[in-house]
């Protein structure tokens, strides 16, 4: 392995950022999609606007879905049944987006102040991961938030929880809110190198990172030896075949760096050796941070019925909330 880019990497690399910054030339959020269903998950996602403080966008839809197949499917045959009991979520979803209006205006620094972003209410009807991302997708949403239960809800995650399927089916860079996030002060930026972390750090960089906060930008070296190789093999022999790998990195947590710092960020680098989300979770574990961000070129095929991606782990099973970046609308 190469520890430099070659040629044509660096071309299309280039093209890539090209492409990015037409995208991104206003910089900031425009419209956000927050999905939320009266739970205290969903909460900490409107309250996790309150991190955007320094990027206002200039639309927030708060958007409360009613299953109404698992409704239809819960009242039998009888269609009064399940018309009743959508008549009682519906009262109760429209109660629960006032409520949440007045928070995500509360969050956005809107009470007291004249208000940039207009915060609007959505009640809508269908199954909720599909419904969410349609919605985002109709209103060209810069950005998905939805609030999960996290490492508490391994069962639900396994099953299907709403944010892994929300994930699954979403183009658009999403937020998955798993713990109270009112402020980003240290922020983990994984990368491999990729034009997907070149758009995962591009969005951060313009979009969301406070110039309050410390970044630090991960590599992770990926080992190339299976376990019983790295049990046997001397110290010297496996410094030898993981050098290439680590020097690719350094370049790469260099390049990324020098494009934060030119923006007057706090920025930090760690290159790591070892599987890539094994040990961007044990860093977490060791290393308190309040975001994790990482670049993903979407799931398709087997990938939806498998979690076996990296940036799927990542999002199951990180302490923190997580922010995966991909796809843009123009």
């Amino acid at each position: 392995m190469s520890d430099s880019h070659s040629a044509g990497d660096r071309a299309e690399l280039s093209e890539v950022w090209k492409q990015h910054s037409r995208v991104l030339e206003d910089g900031p959020l425009v419209k956000i999609t927050c999905a939320v269903d009266g739970s205290e998950f969903s909460h900490w996602g409107v309250e996790a606007l309150s991190a955007l403080g320094c990027h206002p966008p200039d639309t927030v839809y708060l958007l409360h879905v009613v299953d109404t197949p698992a409704i239809k499917a819960s009242g039998g045959k009888n269609p009064a049944n399940w018309k009743r009991a959508l008549a009682a979520m519906d009262k109760a979803g429209a109660e629960s987006l006032r409520y949440l209006a007045q928070a995500a205006a509360t969050a956005l620094s809107q009470a007291v102040t004249s208000p940039r972003t207009k915060v609007r209410t959505v009640l809508a009807h269908g199954p909720v991961a599909q419904t969410i991302v349609k919605h985002a997708d109709r209103h060209r949403a810069d950005l998905l938030i939805v609030g999960s239960r996290g490492l508490s809800d391994v069962r639900g995650f396994l099953l299907g929880s709403v944010s892994r399927k929300v994930m699954s089916l979403a183009s658009h860079p999403i937020l998955v809110v798993k713990r109270p996030l009112r402020e980003l002060r240290d922020v983990l930026l994984a990368v491999d190198g990729s034009k997907h972390s070149r758009a995962a750090a591009e969005f951060l960089r313009d979009r969301l990172l406070p110039e309050s906060a410390h970044l630090t930008v991960l590599s992770v070296a990926e080992l190339i030896v299976t376990e019983l190789a790295a049990r046997v093999l001397s110290k010297t022999q496996l410094d030898q075949l993981t050098q290439p790998m680590q020097e690719k990195a350094s370049q790469i947590v260099t390049e990324f760096r020098e494009m934060f710092v030119k923006e007057g960020c706090a920025v930090s680098t760690a290159v790591l050796t070892g599987h890539p989300s094994q040990t961007i979770l044990q860093h977490l574990e060791t290393n308190r941070s309040d975001l994790l961000v990482v670049g993903s070129r979407g799931l398709t095929g087997t990938e939806r019925s498998q979690l076996g991606s990296v940036s799927e782990t990542l999002l199951k099973y990180a302490p923190c909330s997580v922010l995966v970046v991909r796809g843009w609308h123009a």
